[in-house]
């Protein structure tokens, strides 16, 4: 397996140490994986193979993490969240736990994690194991939505061996084997619908439950504590629910738009069981084997910044996420009622902002959405004056772990009028 750091050889490729062990496999072939993102495409990793060079392949990762095959059953390559220094990484699973306390955030998972179940598995250490962390957290969170509005109860079909009556319809075939030939001449199968909460949906729930309580406690870095309340929280919901339950019932599911949780936890639960091969012993393992999957970096920081813009204005509607104007999103908007904020800001998973200017693509990009009549209108601004931008970048150095109180200073760009930036530091974990 081939190990490199988020962001390595970003824009300049790089060799690697010990290439010749992969050379026969690589073939003197160029190879690399990318993940749509509406009309565009955003690259995982690059492998750059140039003929007639001492080190003839070079390697450029991206804004993902995860592990992937770059020669699918042969050899994989593993992509690691990187900060400043080598000795901490990014705690993802802290900053998913900062993200999902803002509600408004379930809305906004969707991209949030690429997973490939049609591609064969990869043997990785626990340790490596990034995906698992991040489809138990949200899922949990979602289970305690759902919890507090109550479990959904439907109609579902109910098949007992009933002892000297009948309720429904009777199941002739499986009344004959199980009961008369056996010489129970009381009993009788019978089929009849009843309304509560054991219903396919909920029993997947639980059963998916199961396997996230089980695997919960191997995880690194999840705070326990934290976990512990959420889980106490959501299982007495599901005591009167049964959890066996055939995967395959799911495709006779149709959503419910008064339950929209549903149909994201249905999703994580899926995912969740494919993760462990529906045998809940895998959920134990030290070394595990996952499907290929991509974790998104820059949008998990996205989420994470509009979690922090929310703590600091908390007032309806003064922050809004990714609204629309003539096709284009920025990525948040700030309206304070009192008018001291009126800008258009933009958040960068790029610490190198700390030392140098904002870059010319970024500038274009947010000086295009603050140039929109319609943001204009929407904060409510005379065309005659220049709309405030800002970038949120992220940076360890900051000693900046939110923006409340004073925390919300910012410093304007050397060449641009009315262009501003401010870094956030993110929460880290040692890798010793």
């Amino acid at each position: 397996m081939i190990t490199l750091s988020e962001q390595n050889g970003y824009k300049q490729p790089k060799p690697i140490d010990d290439i010749e062990k992969y050379t026969a496999i690589l073939k003197k072939q160029n190879y690399n994986k990318s993940i749509q993102r509406g009309e565009n495409k955003a690259y995982c990793f690059k492998v750059t193979y140039t003929e007639n060079e001492i080190n003839p392949y070079h390697f450029e990762t991206f804004y993902f993490v995860g592990v992937d095959w770059i020669v699918e059953n042969e050899l994989p390559i593993y992509v690691k969240p990187k900060l400043d220094d080598d000795k901490s990484e990014v705690d993802y699973v802290k900053m998913l736990f900062d993200i999902l306390k803002e509600p408004e955030n379930y809305n906004h998972l969707d991209q949030l994690c690429e997973i490939n179940f049609e591609k064969p598995t990869i043997a990785i250490e626990q340790k490596q194991d990034l995906l698992t962390p991040l489809l138990l957290v949200q899922y949990v969170h979602i289970l305690k939505k759902i919890v507090q509005k109550g479990l959904k109860k439907s109609y579902y079909s109910v098949t007992k061996n009933l002892n000297s009556r009948v309720k429904g319809k009777i199941l002739v075939n499986e009344t004959i084997k199980k009961n008369h030939f056996n010489n129970k001449m009381l009993y009788n199968y019978c089929q009849y619908t009843e309304f509560g909460i054991n219903s396919i949906e909920n029993k997947i729930l639980k059963k998916a439950l199961t396997f996230s309580i089980a695997a919960i406690q191997n995880l690194k870095g999840v705070d326990t504590n934290q976990i512990s309340g959420l889980l106490n929280y959501i299982q007495p919901a599901f005591t009167n629910v049964d959890n066996d339950v055939n995967i395959a019932e799911l495709k006779t599911i149709k959503t419910n738009k008064l339950y929209k949780e549903y149909g994201q936890a249905l999703k994580f639960a899926k995912h969740i069981l494919k993760r462990y091969g529906y045998n809940i012993s895998a959920a134990n393992s030290t070394t595990v084997s996952v499907p290929p999957f991509w974790v998104d970096m820059s949008k998990l920081f996205e989420l994470y910044v509009f979690s922090k813009l929310k703590e600091k204005f908390t007032l309806h509607h003064e922050v809004t996420y990714h609204k629309t104007f003539n096709y284009l999103e920025p990525d948040f908007i700030i309206k304070t009622q009192d008018g001291t904020y009126k800008m258009v800001v933009d958040a960068k998973y790029k610490p190198q902002y700390q030392d140098g200017n904002i870059s010319t693509e970024d500038i274009r990009q947010i000086s295009g959405y603050a140039r929109l009549k319609k943001v204009y209108e929407f904060l409510e601004i005379e065309k005659d004056r220049i709309i405030d931008c800002l970038v949120i970048y992220s940076y360890q150095g900051s000693n900046r772990k939110d923006f409340k109180n004073s925390n919300f200073k910012f410093e304007e760009d050397k060449n641009y009028v009315n262009f501003y930036k401010i870094g956030i530091e993110l929460p880290n974990q040692s890798t010793l």
